[in-house]
């Protein structure tokens, strides 16, 4: 085994690492609500979101997973330093997502990836200027805006529109209807949840191949399909960190920011769930976190504004505005002290 293949299996295996600590991450974006909601026990609900988690390989596709793999142009980067690049991207992603995780913070797994993706190239590149492809880097910051006021929106719609279909029923029926209702919304979730942020792991491993001449590299530098295999195994990783859950961000996102009834929960995943499934599909990687917390939000606030815990909200949104640059500035670091250390040339 050459020096060079063991180096692309460690990065596969730290990748898988940040696959499973994405899970444990934003389980909490997967059952808070529905745990909050006492439908189902942390327990069961874990095992019902990480298998959701895993069987979304067969509903979405790759796109995702390409645009996260393409964000860098590893074709004007050294080939002694492409490597090292993806080793550093994947610490400054885990190591911003563990600082995160211990503060209780609901952050995107996905934007500390592209941070770290993009804080590392640009640190062995010496620039950024032609590293980025724009388009990418576009849709993604755009969503750090828009999928939280999608799912906002949607939450407040579907709420509005809830209370007015059921104005008729008893409390008690329709309590006992969105407890079942909750099942689904929560399965829905967990789908788009596995469907967006696995893709996000299948790009960086697929990105590791063709850096490690396993693969070869497309046109301009793209990465080449996704294999089957790689597919599989991030959808098994993030389904085993779900089964983990990640309990300080469960209370977070679950009581916190507002209180919810099995009503408020049902509307809350099934806006973030369709507006997942969407971003999904269109190729976009955007953050599971943001995109429910705003689903929440829209379902507390048609009640009053006040009860929303805006300083909680207001303190989450800090955390996403410094994910990208933190994420980016950890990864650079890090390419710095790994290039002292072993010597790296390029």
């Amino acid at each position: 085994m050459t020096a060079t293949f063991a180096f692309v299996i460690v990065l596969v295996a730290l990748a898988l690492v940040f696959d499973y600590i994405n899970g444990f991450h934003d389980a909490a974006n997967s059952i808070a609500t529905v745990v909050s909601t006492r439908v189902l026990s942390p327990g069961i609900a874990v095992v019902w979101a990480a298998f959701f988690n895993f069987v979304a390989f067969a509903v979405f596709g790759t796109r995702v997973a390409k645009a996260i793999g393409d964000g860098v142009r590893m074709d004007l980067i050294s080939e002694d330093l492409r490597l090292y690049v993806l080793l550093c991207a994947l610490l400054g992603a885990i190591i911003w997502n563990l600082i995160t995780w211990y503060l209780g913070l609901p952050t995107s797994s996905s934007h500390a990836l592209l941070g770290g993706y993009a804080g590392a190239g640009i640190a062995a590149f010496g620039g950024i200027h032609g590293l980025l492809k724009t388009d990418v880097w576009f849709r993604t910051i755009k969503f750090i805006v828009l999928s939280p006021l999608i799912g906002m929106v949607l939450g407040f719609t579907l709420m509005v529109a809830v209370h007015w279909i059921f104005r008729r029923a008893t409390p008690k029926t329709v309590d006992k209807f969105f407890r079942k209702g909750q099942l689904f919304s929560a399965a829905a979730f967990s789908l788009g949840h596995g469907g967006n942020d696995a893709q996000k792991t299948m790009g960086i491993i697929t990105a590791v191949l063709a850096a490690g001449g396993v693969l070869a590299y497309g046109p301009n530098g793209t990465i080449p399909p996704i294999p089957i295999w790689v597919v599989l195994i991030a959808h098994a990783a993030i389904a085993f960190g779900t089964l983990s859950g990640g309990w300080r961000i469960v209370h977070t996102m679950g009581s916190k920011i507002t209180k919810l009834r099995p009503i408020g929960g049902f509307c809350a995943e099934s806006a973030a769930a369709i507006t997942l499934a969407y971003v999904t599909l269109t190729g976009t990687p955007v953050s599971t976190t943001h995109t429910i917390t705003g689903a929440i939000v829209g379902v507390g606030a048609t009640r009053r504004l006040s009860a929303v815990k805006w300083g909680v909200a207001g303190r989450i949104v800090w955390a996403w505005i410094l994910t990208i640059p933190c994420a980016g500035l950890i990864a650079a670091v890090s390419f710095w002290i790994v290039k002292g250390i072993l010597r790296v040339t390029g």
